[in-house]
């Protein structure tokens, strides 16, 4: 989760949303990503997915079974269909998302039933740090330029 914390960072600097992830395959990190939707004009641009391509690409499957996502923020609904569609094994991720976060709120995504496959959920993983972030940067983004 740290290195999480680092790539969202990153996307920090970089003026975007500070969300970061990486995927860990048997041990080692085959994707990371960060929030990158304003700098490539793509709204799919979710660190989650960067992570995803990312690793499907370095592993040549578009399935990832055995791994593993990490993910400084609960994701959404399109981020949450693309783990469930990569058949991840894990999800780990920071903060919680009471308003748009599909993991625990009241699509839980990563274990409904409709769904053909499900996803071990583990949530609140450094949750004061990861939410920090984001706390910070919209406070930055509200206070008023002088």
């Amino acid at each position: 989760m740290r290195h999480a914390i680092r790539l969202a960072q990153r996307a920090e600097r970089q003026g975007e949303v500070p969300i970061g992830a990486l995927v860990v395959f048997e041990g080692r990190c085959v994707g990371e990503g960060w929030n990158q939707p304003i700098q490539l004009h793509d709204p799919s641009a979710h660190a989650e997915i960067q992570a995803l391509r990312q690793a499907g690409r370095k592993l040549g499957n578009y399935r990832l079974p055995g791994s593993s996502l990490y993910v400084t923020l609960e994701p959404c609904v399109m981020c949450m269909g693309a783990i469930v569609h990569a058949r991840m094994e894990r999800l780990v991720f920071g903060a919680f998302d009471a308003r748009r976060g599909a993991v625990c709120g009241p699509l839980q995504l990563g274990a409904a039933e409709f769904l053909n496959h499900s996803v071990v959920c583990d949530g609140g993983v450094l949750a004061e740090e990861c939410g920090g972030l984001l706390a910070d940067f919209f406070r930055a983004r509200r206070r008023p330029k002088s």
